[in-house]
């Protein structure tokens, strides 16, 4: 079905159509609405009005209320302070947009993007042979939520998992495999993810010993590096087994997470091998890039280090091997040209913007990104204990990914558990409920906070009921089926003649801002915009449900169905919205 026009779109034509009457000149100007506490929504835009057209504000202000068609959308406009509109809308409009978004089931109003691209997501980059740990659970989580909410609004998304799976440590470990070929053996044709890396830690750690402790097999290991980058067909395949091996690894970790990852959107380093070479002689020949003491380099005259000196991004080393540069600019031409991206989005840690600013600024010279192509860098901070250090077990070891998870599902599934007995759960369904609780725990307190600060872990406060929780608009969710269930016969239907209470108006208005809300959160990369609403949302249908009974036997009919379609409305937006974020809503809890 076409798009819903939002209460707050319909309120800004009637002021910009009352504007241009009231002030020919002002043209299409922009009235600057906004929610109020003191009416429906507050106009702000007449001050800068008047002053560029050097009038008095509050005499403009009373111009354009006269200007004003009340009656269908607008109930009441008025003048405040000094030159502010405060604008009342009807019942009978809030109703009627309740309805058109609760009939337009799969989407509830969101409009598609106009003039959708491509883009690149590059998120999750964990490491081949390399245990998971928290550091990979901001991109992971983070870069899940941008793709769910850029394919909702109508994105083309290409996704790319840019794993660790080349460099000088596979030379060791490939020689060992290669003189023990047995090590990664199973005895069963299935194997676990945390047996997939029990065996390549255990194997790494043994190559590791033997590499420090031989001088002999430290030279075998790396003639092997050489043979691996000159493509050797049998490295190569042992190389291919080490790979595989960490697949099954990461698979399981992702599936913890709930979330999807793809064999064929996992290009790692590897994949960019066969275009280094070209990527260095295209940048050479251009003068993007310049030979510096035998290694090939890019010069920022306004990029410097901690210590004012210009740092340099090295594309090519002295001694003829390739750095990360290298391969993340090759990236970037596979999937400006080959993929044919407007836009690409990386997911990674804030640490790494120096290196990451210098690689699109190269990019931009040599012009693989312009106008028509963007680079944009969704840098993250660090996830921190309740000290407020970087997150570490006791023993100053950083935490496994797998752990914390397990954790997170344990401490939720007691919390489900001690609820259970009042809603009937199974034993399954407390198991189940605890997993999509304790992952949406870990997900909600990630994504609730912009993306560049640091965020405290804090398990206890991420599977309380209250407070700003994943669980609370779970257990929101949960609540609103169960009043459903108890319906009876009773169902949703809007009734734009009655006369709406305050708490009904405030859901009301707050539900139209959904469509508003996702697409600003998509457009600008920001999930904890998503997270803010819904929160808001929860805690208006609190509110909604101490002052408005739904199924009481006091109401009428037509009240009770009123009731029930704004309840079950934003129940579809609570599952709709947390499912944008990649996190499960329970059907009771």
């Amino acid at each position: 079905m076409a798009s819903v026009t939002s209460l707050s779109a319909c309120v800004q034509q009637h002021l910009a159509t009352a504007l241009s009457a009231a002030l020919p000149e002002a043209g299409s100007a922009d009235p600057l609405l906004r929610r109020s506490d003191r009416a429906d929504y507050q106009a702000n835009g007449i001050l800068a009005l008047a002053k560029k057209a050097k009038a008095n504000p509050r005499e403009l202000a009373t111009q354009v209320v006269s200007q004003v068609v009340t009656g269908e959308v607008i109930k009441d406009i008025e003048v405040s302070g000094p030159g502010f509109l405060n604008i009342t809308l009807t019942d009978r409009a809030i109703t009627e947009n309740l309805a058109a978004r609760y009939a337009d089931v799969d989407r509830l109003g969101v409009p598609f993007v106009e003039n959708p691209g491509t883009t690149v997501v590059d998120y999750a980059q964990p490491n081949v042979a390399k245990e998971m740990h928290v550091g990979h659970l901001r991109s992971a989580v983070i870069g899940d939520a941008v793709v769910h909410l850029l394919e909702f609004t109508g994105e083309t998304v290409v996704r790319r998992h840019h794993i660790g799976d080349w460099g000088t440590q596979f030379g060791m470990l490939i020689q060992y495999l290669d003189e023990h070929p047995h090590e990664l053996d199973h005895k069963e044709s299935q194997v676990s993810g945390e047996e997939a890396m029990s065996n390549l830690d255990r194997l790494y750690k043994t190559a590791r010993k033997l590499f420090d402790s031989d001088e002999e097999f430290k030279t075998r290991a790396r003639r092997r590096v050489v043979d691996l980058q000159a493509g050797d067909p049998h490295t190569l395949a042992t190389w291919q087994k080490f790979v595989d091996e960490s697949k099954i690894y990461f698979f399981s970790v992702f599936e913890k997470l709930d979330m999807e990852v793809r064999d064929p959107d996992i290009v790692g380093e590897s994949g960019y091998n066969d275009m280094l070479a070209e990527t260095c002689r295209l940048l050479e020949e251009s003068g993007v890039a310049v030979r510096s003491e035998g290694a090939l380099c890019v010069f920022f005259e306004d990029v410097k280090g901690p210590d004012g000196n210009p740092v340099p991004l090295i594309v090519q080393k002295s001694d003829g091997g390739y750095g990360y540069a290298a391969t993340d600019l090759s990236a970037i031409r596979d999937r400006v040209f080959r993929l044919k991206a407007n836009t690409l989005v990386y997911v990674v840690d804030a640490r790494q913007s120096l290196h990451f600013r210098m690689v699109f600024e190269t990019a931009r010279r040599a012009d693989w990104l312009g106008d028509d192509v963007r680079a944009h860098q969704l840098a993250f901070g660090t996830v921190l204990g309740k000290d407020g250090k970087p997150f570490k077990t006791r023993e100053g070891v950083t935490v496994k990914l797998e752990d914390l998870l397990d954790e997170a599902v344990q401490r939720a599934t007691a919390v489900v558990r001690e609820k259970a007995g009042k809603v009937g759960l199974t034993e399954q369904e407390i198991e189940e409920n605890g997993r999509h609780v304790g992952v949406g725990a870990v997900k909600y307190a990630d994504l609730s906070t912009s993306a560049v600060r640091d965020y405290k872990f804090d398990l206890d406060q991420m599977v309380s009921l209250n407070g700003d929780t994943a669980v609370y608009l779970q257990y929101a969710y949960a609540r609103i089926q169960s009043i459903l269930r108890k319906a009876g016969e009773a169902r949703p239907a809007a009734h734009p003649e009655l006369e709406l209470a305050p708490a009904e108006r405030a859901l009301g208005l707050h539900l139209d801002a959904f469509a508003e809300t996702v697409t600003e959160a998509a457009a600008e990369y920001a999930p904890h915009k998503l997270t803010a609403y819904l929160y808001q949302l929860a805690s208006l249908l609190t509110t909604f449900y101490d002052q408005c009974q739904v199924l009481s036997a006091d109401n009428p009919p037509a009240v009770v169905e009123n009731r029930l379609l704004l309840v079950d409305l934003t129940a579809r937006t609570l599952h709709r919205g947390m499912g944008l974020l990649g996190i499960r809503t329970p059907e009771r809890l």
